[in-house]
């Protein structure tokens, strides 16, 4: 299975250019709240996801759907605009990575840093709070967490801040070993 968070050219294209426009217009605070909402909706709902991605549903299809998620949620124009286009142009499938994208550049431009955290499991409150408090002290500022649940690492945590990954996975720790056994 793919990386749904995986950013893609066309996806840091759109971005950039709502970021922008969410910048030159003031709306950018609205815009991120969307589309954290709309990220969070994406990730919960395997209907939307089939929706976003597979060819057999047209880009009026997908339009009409995004639309009625950003009417029901009462999102920004410019959110509603940017939604709109992205699916008439046939980029429907991309949008998951510009939102991650959207979310990196705005929480640069409020100096955050950004931590995602993918685990075997759900995370509880307290450990949520720990790792996030242990990144604290790493990074030396608040970070803003996001968390991902990927059952493949078999437990463990892996932690992406910008372009270093901490891989501390028991899958990471088995395949370590697995080629350390085949060298022997």
């Amino acid at each position: 299975m793919a990386d749904e968070t995986k950013t893609t050219d066309a996806g840091q294209r759109y971005a950039k250019a709502l970021f922008e426009l969410a910048s030159e217009t003031g709306a950018l605070r609205a815009v991120e709240s969307d589309i954290k909402s709309l990220s969070t909706a994406l990730s919960g709902s395997a209907d939307l996801k089939r929706l976003l991605a597979s060819p057999a549903f047209s880009a009026a299809d997908k339009a009409k759907g995004l639309n009625a998620i950003a009417a029901k949620a009462r999102f920004h124009a410019t959110t509603v605009k940017f939604l709109g286009l992205i699916a008439a142009n046939g980029r429907a499938a991309d949008l998951a990575a510009a939102m991650t994208s959207f979310q990196a550049l705005a929480a640069k431009a409020r100096g955050a840093v950004s931590a995602e955290v993918t685990s075997a499991a759900p995370l509880t409150a307290a450990q949520a709070k720990g790792v996030a408090a242990a990144l604290r002290t790493a990074l030396g500022k608040d970070p803003e967490v996001t968390t991902r649940v990927d059952p493949a690492l078999l437990g463990g945590l892996k932690v992406r801040v910008g372009s270093r990954l901490f891989d501390a996975s028991l899958k990471s720790k088995l395949d370590s070993l697995k080629f350390a056994l085949k060298r022997a």
